[in-house]
C-alpha cells in the first residue's frame, strides 16, 4: 500500500521529531446506544477518555515505518505486526518512540524509513487497504504508555470492523 505523505530516515540517534500540537478537546458524550442511565460511572468515563485520545490520534501526524522488502522505499507498504489473526499497523509519536521500537527489535544500528502520516489517514484509508481485519498500534514498544487502535466500530470504517452486524453494508 502506497500513501502519499512526506518520506524521511530515521536512526536510533535521531533528535525528536514533535508531531502538530492537537487542539484540546471536550470529552464527547457516551451515545444512547453504547451506554445506557445503569452504566457504571467509571466506565462512561473511560468511554470519554478514549473517545479523546482517539480524537487526538485522529488529528495528530505520527511515523509509520516502511516495512522490509526490496525494492525502492516508494513501493515498499507500511510496517505491520500481526497478533492473533489481527494485523496492526506499527506507528510512532516521534523519533524517540521509534527509536525505542528499533531497540526492542534488536535493529538500533539499521536506519528506518518511515511516512509521516495522519492518524485519521491510516485509520480511514490504509487499514481498509489492508484487506484483513487491521488496526493501528501506536508507540508499541512503550508498554502502558502505548495504545492500540481496535479493528471496530467508532474507530475504523464501519465496513471493516471486525464487530458490525453480518448484511450490514
Amino acid at each position: 500500500m502506497t500513501m502519499p505523505s512526506h518520506e524521511q530516515t530515521a536512526s536510533s540517534q535521531s533528535s525528536q521529531v514533535h508531531p502538530a500540537p492537537a487542539e484540546p478537546l471536550e470529552p464527547e458524550p457516551a451515545s444512547s446506544a453504547s451506554s445506557s442511565a445503569s452504566e457504571d460511572p467509571g466506565v462512561r468515563a473511560r468511554r470519554r477518555e478514549f473517545a479523546a485520545l482517539l480524537g487526538e490520534f485522529r488529528r495528530t501526524p505520527v511515523l509509520v515505518p516502511l516495512g522490509g522488502g526490496p525494492g525502492p522505499d516508494a513501493e515498499r507498504g507500511l510496517l505491520t505486526a500481526d497478533f492473533n489473526g489481527i494485523r496492526f499497523i506499527l506507528a510512532f509519536s516521534d523519533e524517540q518512540a521509534l527509536a525505542r521500537y528499533a531497540v526492542a527489535c534488536g535493529e538500533a544500528g539499521r536506519e528506518w524509513a518511515y511516512q509521516t502520516i495522519l492518524g485519521a489517514r491510516l485509520l480511514d484509508v490504509a487499514v481498509p487497504a489492508a484487506g484483513v481485519p487491521c488496526g493501528v498500534a501506536l508507540d508499541c514498544a512503550d508498554g502502558e504508555n502505548g495504545m492500540v487502535f481496535p479493528p471496530l466500530g467508532g474507530i475504523v470504517p464501519d465496513e471493516v470492523a471486525v464487530d458490525r452486524e453480518e448484511g450490514v453494508a
